[in-house]
């Protein structure tokens, strides 16, 4: 059977198919129900395609609409008002911009897609560049053993309500997997990654580097208003944990996302599941038991989760002869001396006692070190100097003169010095015992901590998290935890102490010591 086509119709390869089909039934080589299991229709619809194409011939099996222009199509004056708008009125505006404008002022209604296709066919981009996509890959870990250390905090439901929500702080070694040590801590903050890496100094070493994210315990915030005080340095652009670094040698690294951590991240999602049941198994309900059982589940974790390093060997450093961990691991701040050779220290005042080398340090800068023991030491240029809490102002003694009996006098007679066997020449071999001043207490919250505290608990009361709290109220996220623990906003601690005396009786009969802070060993 001849073929009649229409000029400049053709056909494409499934349809010349269908038309050898349709020329074997016709031609009594296959029946109508074969053909309809070739073509992949039903019979009856067999029986219409043949009748078609008797009538009109092969061109039926064309569909109707091929070389036709869509319905749709946008005409050609509208390209052209596009094209010339974007070289004209609008040029140099990114094609979401300008589809948004030629809607508002032209009445052109086109989508963002249309509008690119047009352009980009007359050869006219967006002038906004996007970055291609980049191609990541998965790190290769660090071939020794304490060549890097992610540290990383995990604040969660550890005690699932038993006790306190409380914050895992944790190192993992980058090449082996394995954590060196971990605490529980109340907080994310620099006391609690000053004792973690404390604890990875005593059991191994002195890291090369630490892999950390960008806390403002390890890097200071873009705002000043974000800085709190513990984390500050005297050096600028430089927090404490970044200035004990410093002084150690190891190097940090900042992640810019989490997934770039990923291997502590995944290591704290296993804490998560294992050890809260460790932790339930057990009964902890309290942060003392619990970092207990997290020390003996440590060789366990290591032993099931950890992976020989490429290298045979450990890159951790001992630590040297004489070095003091505990002046490298604590909060330093420069403080000038007054008159009166005091330091005042947060809510304290020291005063720094003569040694043989020099009698007075007024006016001079000494450096504070408040130790993770609680005890505050003063150096100036590189010396020890001898300190005790200082005798308290007058008006501190009138809020107590109605029951204190406390001896005034700023020194000591020397028929009582002597008298105790106080040593002149070494203050710091002496021992000195602090009395609380009677009808002294501590300071009560403030107006604005109050108001936080019951904002922060409505907060929570309508489902928002710490984060979007933190974002509502203007505060950050520690303070919101603070106040999540309490049942109340936190006093501040007293600022009133009284002035230390030296005592008759034998120590053990009079209150507890003061600390290393206040009469240090020369």
């Amino acid at each position: 059977m001849s073929v009649i086509m229409k000029e400049g119709l053709t056909l494409t390869e499934a349809e010349q198919g269908r038309l050898q089909v349709l020329n074997l039934v016709l031609q009594g080589g296959m029946g109508a129900r074969g053909a309809a299991g070739i073509l992949g229709l039903s019979e009856r619809h067999v029986w219409r395609v043949l009748s078609a194409y008797r009538r009109g011939g092969a061109e039926v099996l064309a569909h109707g609409n091929r070389g036709q222009p869509p319905a749709n199509r946008i005409s050609e004056e509208v390209r052209q008002q596009v094209i010339e708008l974007a070289q004209t009125k609008y040029r140099g505006f990114n094609h979401t911009h300008l589809t948004e404008l030629l809607a508002e002022r032209e009445g052109v209604a086109l989508a963002r897609s249309t509008v690119r296709g047009i352009l980009v066919g007359a050869g006219l981009p967006s002038p906004r560049h996007r970055r291609p996509p980049r191609h990541r890959c998965r790190r290769e870990r660090m071939p020794q053993e304490g060549v890097l250390l992610q540290l990383d905090g995990s604040y969660h439901d550890w005690l699932e309500g038993r006790g306190p929500w409380l914050t895992l702080l944790l190192a993992i070694d980058d090449a082996t997997g394995t954590v060196p040590y971990a605490l529980f801590q109340e907080h994310e903050d620099t006391r609690g990654y000053f004792k973690l890496l404390w604890g990875v100094i005593q059991s191994k070493g002195v890291p090369l580097a630490v892999y950390t994210d960008r806390h403002a315990v390890f890097q200071p915030p873009r705002r000043p208003s974000g800085i709190v005080e513990e984390s500050s340095s005297p050096e600028r652009g430089r927090t404490q944990f970044g200035r004990a670094l410093r002084e150690l040698g190891v190097c940090p690294v900042f992640a810019h996302s989490p997934e770039a951590k990923g291997r502590i991240e995944r290591a704290a999602g296993t804490f998560q599941d294992r050890l809260v049941s460790e932790l339930r198994a057990a009964g902890v309900d309290n942060m003392t038991d619990a970092n207990r059982l997290l020390w003996e589940y440590l060789p366990r974790f290591n032993k099931r989760f950890g992976v020989p390093p490429a290298e045979e060997g450990a890159a951790y450093r001992t630590i040297a002869t004489g070095l003091d961990i505990g002046a490298i691991l604590c909060f330093k701040h420069d403080c000038k001396v007054a008159k009166d050779n005091t330091v005042k220290y947060r809510w304290r005042t020291l005063q720094l006692l003569p040694d043989q080398d020099r009698r007075s340090y007024a006016g001079a800068t000494a450096e504070i070190q408040l130790r993770l023991d609680g005890s505050i030491v003063a150096y100036h240029q590189g010396q020890l100097i001898p300190t005790r809490e200082a005798p308290p102002r007058p008006g501190i003694l009138r809020q107590g003169s109605g029951n204190c009996n406390l001896n005034r006098s700023t020194t000591l007679p020397k028929w009582i010095t002597d008298g105790f066997g106080y040593d002149n020449a070494n203050p710091g071999s002496n021992s000195w015992h602090r009395r609380t001043l009677p009808g002294v207490k501590d300071r009560q919250p403030t107006i604005r901590q109050r108001a936080r505290w019951k904002a922060v608990q409505a907060a929570i009361r309508r489902g928002l998290g710490i984060r979007a709290t933190a974002r509502e109220l203007g505060i950050s996220r520690n303070t919101i935890k603070k106040y999540l623990v309490t049942g109340g906003p936190t006093p501040y601690p007293s600022r009133r102490s009284a002035y230390p005396v030296p005592s008759e009786r034998n120590a053990a009969q009079l209150p507890a010591p003061l600390t290393e802070s206040l009469v240090i060993n020369t």
